[in-house]
């Protein structure tokens, strides 16, 4: 990911409110580009900013703004700050504070994989995203209400919400947002049997994550396909695709994407005809995974692996 930054705009001269809303809006496109740093930088200088003028409203639009970055970089919140943002969740005082509060809670419970948690306040922001009317809110909550449902295994009505997610969207617009739900549907269509559906969306996702460079987020729907195309009888490229999973996952250090290719490696490489191979794939995965089951490669062989995995759990 380039490392490049936007020109920063002499905001300092502004009156507070339009200083204030530039900050937010430099820290969403640098967000939105995965610049971190950058985000973080904007969002930090915005609360100073309203911390020195003495609103408390804005103090809290920056602090639920910067912890949606640390949530996103670090997979986690210290008690402290996951704290403030259930109070500002509760205060009430901020309509619009409220939902980004409880859409972040949400998204640290889907880091730490506590999904029925995490789905109490998805729809609580769910509820704020339909009384503010902002369809492009309303449609990211629809697809965490789903990302839960699929994590539970509830694998119709996740694909339900991804429906309504998607309807939201404009047409020809392409998003980050809108690539990664044409993932998470596709890949519930697959699973509830609907495989053709699936792979088309799949492939959808794939190549508008490319279009716009998002290298990272590939990484989900190449998991997605090759699972799909193991569905589909189709295992040499089911292998392609878990090879290119597995390379950019090792990349970004992501550790569920790589048991998941993994998983799915050696499954493609044993229907592919290669037990040799698939027995290599699973011995990697054991020892780095499950390092006291030496008896789990040899289990693995016998099994259909896709029936033991979700890829969005």
């Amino acid at each position: 990911m380039t490392t490049a930054t936007l020109p920063q705009p002499a905001t300092d001269e502004l009156p507070f409110d339009e200083r204030f809303e530039a900050l937010l809006e430099q820290g969403r496109v640098h967000l939105d580009a995965e610049r971190y740093d950058d985000a973080l930088r904007c969002y930090e200088r915005a609360e100073e900013a309203a911390r020195l003028q003495g609103e408390r409203w804005a103090q809290d639009r920056a602090f639920v703004s910067r912890w949606a970055v640390l949530i996103a970089t670090e997979r986690g919140l210290a008690p402290e700050p996951f704290q403030r943002l259930r109070e500002i969740l509760m205060s009430g005082d901020d309509p619009v504070n409220c939902r980004l509060a409880a859409y972040n809670i949400a998204r640290a419970y889907e880091f730490a994989k506590e999904h029925r948690k995490g789905l109490f306040y998805a729809r609580i922001a769910l509820d704020r995203s339909l009384i503010l009317e902002a369809s492009d809110w309303i449609a990211s909550s629809h697809n965490q209400i789903g990302n839960f449902l699929l994590a539970e295994s509830h694998f119709e009505q996740g694909l339900e919400e991804y429906q309504r997610a998607l309807a939201l969207l404009p047409v020809d617009q392409m998003s980050v947002r809108r690539a990664a739900i044409f993932d998470n549907l596709g890949y519930a269509l697959v699973v509830v049997g609907r495989v053709k559906e699936g792979v088309e969306l799949l492939y959808r996702s794939l190549r508008e994550f490319r279009s716009m460079g998002s290298r990272r987020e590939t990484i989900l729907p190449h998991l997605s396909l090759c699972y799909a195309l193991l569905e589909l009888g189709r295992f040499r490229h089911a292998l392609k695709h878990g090879a290119v999973a597995l390379a950019l996952a090792e990349e970004a250090e992501e550790p569920d994407s790589i048991k998941h290719a993994l998983f799915l490696l050696g499954e493609a490489a044993q229907q592919a005809g290669d037990p040799a191979e698939a027995r290599s794939i699973f011995v990697r995965l054991q020892e780095r995974y499950f390092p006291g089951a030496s008896y789990l490669p040899d289990v693995l062989l016998t099994v259909d692996v896709r029936k033991l995995i979700n890829l969005k759990a």
